[in-house]
């Protein structure tokens, strides 16, 4: 059986879509024909291309409610619809949280949470207008399981989910919400937080399925979110992290 994503003439908004996961979600989106609109602090050097379609990009800080809602209101303008969001943007460096700043943990929390508040308030009237419309919010395991080092990322994380769980009851049934919860994803940041390659291969042996997600496997699932065929599914959180994490204390047992 062959499945496939027609989304010619929908119009997906995707947040921190130049690198990394975000790069992977807008390349799915292109390749299923969308019309996508991104967005980051920095513009990149080159965006992705498929097919000689790329995406639009501007220049937003998404913790600041008002360069959001001019950033929307601009997308609603030009096509007048919105389909799809992704609320992609977000990250955190190592830190112990006694050696951070509170304003370190005010921008953590801001990028991870509140961001995607923002979006979301301010794309829930293009959503609600636009029939079979729905709303990705990219989470973390982080956000329910210790995370120390990146405490207040897992935290927002946790926060992000439980808006999703919420909102998928409030925007019933107009607007479906759900959201990703990712394990460990191999990107070009990747070395930064898991270290050299062999590292990375000796952290990759911690998940069942012996290896990190790729950028364009969270895509698909995002994509697959927004389908028809995800069409009952809402205020869900759907896990893409190679089946988790092997249990440490099996290590110390005799079945290790």
């Amino acid at each position: 059986m062959s499945v496939s994503f027609d989304m010619a003439g929908r119009v997906v908004l995707v947040t921190g879509g130049a690198r990394g996961v975000g790069d992977g979600i807008v390349a799915t989106f292109l390749e299923a024909g969308a019309e996508v609109e991104t967005c980051g602090r920095t513009a990149p050097g080159e965006l992705r291309e498929v097919d000689g379609r790329r995406p639009r990009f501007e220049r937003v800080d998404v913790r600041e409610a008002d360069e959001v809602q001019r950033w929307v209101g601009a997308i609603g303008e030009r096509h007048g619809r919105v389909d799809v969001v992704v609320n992609n943007a977000g990250g955190a460096p190592f830190a112990q949280f006694a050696d951070a700043s509170p304003r370190f943990h005010q921008k953590i929390s801001d990028l991870n949470f509140m961001a995607a508040a923002h979006v979301l308030h301010a794309a829930y009237p293009l959503l609600r207008a636009t029939p079979e419309s729905s709303a990705v919010n990219i989470t973390s395991i982080s956000a329910r399981r210790p995370s120390p080092g990146t405490a207040v990322y897992g935290a927002a994380k946790a926060a992000l989910e439980s808006l999703t769980g919420s909102l998928g009851i409030e925007w019933a049934p107009e607007v479906r919400v759900n959201a990703v919860s990712c394990g460990l994803v191999e990107t070009p940041g990747s070395a930064d937080h898991y270290g050299d390659p062999a590292q990375r291969e000796s952290v990759a042996r911690t998940i069942p399925r012996g290896r990190f997600a790729t950028p364009a496997e969270i895509g698909r699932v995002c994509l697959f979110l927004a389908s028809p065929l995800a069409s009952h599914v809402t205020g869900a959180v759907l896990n893409v992290d190679g089946g988790g994490e092997w249990p440490a204390f099996l290590q110390h047992t005799p079945n290790s």
